[in-house]
């Protein structure tokens, strides 16, 4: 495979079982280099859209990692899990008898919006220096702070009063939310238990889309396996990012990483792009300068 051919993303379709090193190590060896990197990491359980980097593509990841995502899942209400998803352990919950839909729409409605949000205990959330889940796993009793998260929209598409394998009544909700980075899916399916007096935790999860990074493009693995599709380095920075496009003498001094004047930038990243729609690099406006974040080209 060429240089070119394998510099730009691949956006996949995670499947459960997978950690998303796991589609990291799958995609080296299809794309037969190290350099491969992901941004916004998926749980083992969940699946759906997983964006990782190949060569140079790799830096551009964190300014991806930090896109809004989207997400359809399944809370169930009436048990509460050591991970607050189903892979843990069941820790308690008397179970979910007659919860009016008022009231689940109301707790929903405040888990809407910006938020503080205390992370999942077993996550990887650092806590001086250790990850919270290595913590958690030691033995100890971890206190992890608040911290603040966007949950653009929350909203409850179906509910369903079923039993669990103990013959406890649970009420299974299927949500879908677009949330900031960051923000913890297992934690709102916690904290709604937890207003609702029921306990909860989250039974499935798919990520539908980062930034503009949608289902539909995505790759399941076997399929990579047999075709690497990537979307090429410039088009990757396009999609993702609002664009400067500049001249000859202005792309040689961003190529060389120099800050040079600029017009009124949107906040945040912005893909510059030179004449034949040459990719040079990743810049944001400090002041009335530019100022790179990575250079490519």
């Amino acid at each position: 495979m060429s240089r070119t051919a394998a510099d730009g993303l691949v956006v996949v379709d995670k499947p459960a079982g997978f950690t998303s090193h796991d589609v990291v190590a799958v995609l080296r060896g299809i794309a037969r280099t190290r350099r491969v990197g992901h941004a916004g990491t998926l749980d083992p359980m969940a699946t759906g859209v997983l964006v990782v980097g190949i060569g140079r593509a790799t830096r551009l990841l964190g300014h991806l990692a930090l896109t809004e995502k989207e997400y359809e899942g399944t809370i169930r209400l009436g048990r509460t899990t050591v991970t607050d998803d189903a892979e843990g352990e069941i820790t308690g919950g008397s179970g979910a008898r007659d919860v009016p839909r008022t009231a689940l729409d109301a707790e929903v409605a405040r888990l809407t919006g910006d938020i503080m949000q205390v992370p999942a205990k077993v996550s990887a959330v650092k806590i001086d220096g250790k990850r919270s889940y290595h913590r958690v796993r030691a033995g100890e009793d971890v206190e992890i702070p608040a911290r603040p998260v966007t949950v653009r929209s929350f909203t409850v598409r179906e509910t369903r009063e079923r039993h669990a394998d103990d013959g406890t009544p649970v009420l299974d909700v299927d949500v879908t939310v677009v949330c900031s980075s960051g923000t913890y899916i297992r934690a709102l399916a916690r904290d709604l238990g937890a207003a609702l007096g029921t306990g909860g935790h989250l039974t499935a999860l798919r990520r539908t889309r980062v930034g503009p990074y949608e289902l539909a493009s995505a790759h399941p693995l076997e399929e990579l396996r047999e075709t690497l599709t990537v979307l090429p380095l410039g088009e990757a920075a396009a999609a993702a990012f609002p664009r400067w496009d500049v001249d000859d003498r202005q792309a040689a001094l961003l190529g060389n990483g120099a800050r040079i004047t600029t017009p009124e930038l949107p906040a945040g990243p912005v893909a510059v792009f030179g004449p034949e729609d040459r990719f040079i690099a990743l810049i944001e406006a400090a002041g009335e300068r530019s100022r790179s974040l990575a250079v490519f080209g």
